[in-house]
């Protein structure tokens, strides 16, 4: 009893630190005081003034202007990804497909920022939906596969015995499977693209500024409500597609393999 009151207290304390701080960023986009060092009454005036501000508009644009072209491009790539990992089973396959995930952002933005500079192209929008593709592939792949999981593979063998083409059997039986699969898996690499900073800020050019990096330029002066507005918004996007994602595929993202 005294071991699992322990365990409880040391859960609680980790979930306090990874928590308490995102409801006290929220609390305070409502905030009427400017500072944010009391709390002085309950205003939406930090809100109008988000949704007034030009510059962050323009740079919530280009945010989602760069996350569904990278979604759009990841969710091909990553499904046929997904479906060679499941089908053949290679770990030379799955070392190139996955290792995006594991490696550093700070290394994977200045490994394409060289890579970039040389292949003469100029940073900005195309560079970094690039970028964003180039880690949002892996987490596609990595769903679709978990999802294949759920397919008998004797259904399209039973679909070729009657007739069925092999694009026939993967369009009736096992597109319909996995389309949870895929759909999730878009949900996440919409949700990694529009929040990403570290790989953003290394493939962006001058002119180029994405909502992330509009908030870090508003945070180096100081930190306003109208950044705990916008913060606050984008968490609830975050948590409202990553909610999405897990009930239309919870065992592709449970599982994890």
């Amino acid at each position: 009893m005294r071991r699992s009151r322990t365990l409880f207290g040391a859960a609680l304390a980790v979930y306090a630190f990874l928590y308490v701080p995102l409801v006290l960023v929220a609390v305070g986009s409502f905030n009427a005081a400017r500072l944010g060092s009391s709390w002085t009454g309950f205003t939406l005036d930090w809100y109008r003034r988000l949704f007034a501000d030009e510059r962050m508009l323009a740079a919530a644009g280009n945010s989602l202007v760069i996350a569904l072209a990278a979604t759009a491009i990841s969710v091909v790539l990553g499904t046929l990804a997904g479906l060679g990992l499941a089908r053949y089973r290679s770990r030379a396959l799955g070392f190139l497909v996955l290792t995006p995930m594991a490696v550093p952002d700070i290394l994977t933005g200045v490994s394409l920022l060289l890579f970039f500079v040389l292949i003469h192209l100029t940073l900005g929008m195309a560079s970094v939906v690039l970028a964003h593709v180039s880690f949002c592939i892996s987490f596609v792949a990595l769903v679709v596969r978990a999802t294949m999981a759920n397919l008998d593979p004797h259904l399209v063998e039973a679909a070729r015995d009657l007739g069925a083409s092999p694009g026939a059997a993967y369009r009736r039986i096992v597109v319909p499977v996995i389309a949870p699969g895929i759909v999730a898996g878009g949900l996440l690499a919409f949700t990694l693209s529009i929040d990403d900073f570290v790989i953003t800020f290394f493939t962006a050019g001058v002119g180029t500024t994405t909502l992330p990096l509009q908030i870090y330029s508003m945070i180096k002066v100081s930190i306003t409500p109208e950044v705990n507005a916008v913060s606050t918004l984008l968490m609830l996007v975050t948590l409202s597609l990553v909610v999405l994602a897990a009930r239309l595929a919870p065992s592709a993202l449970r599982s994890g393999e």
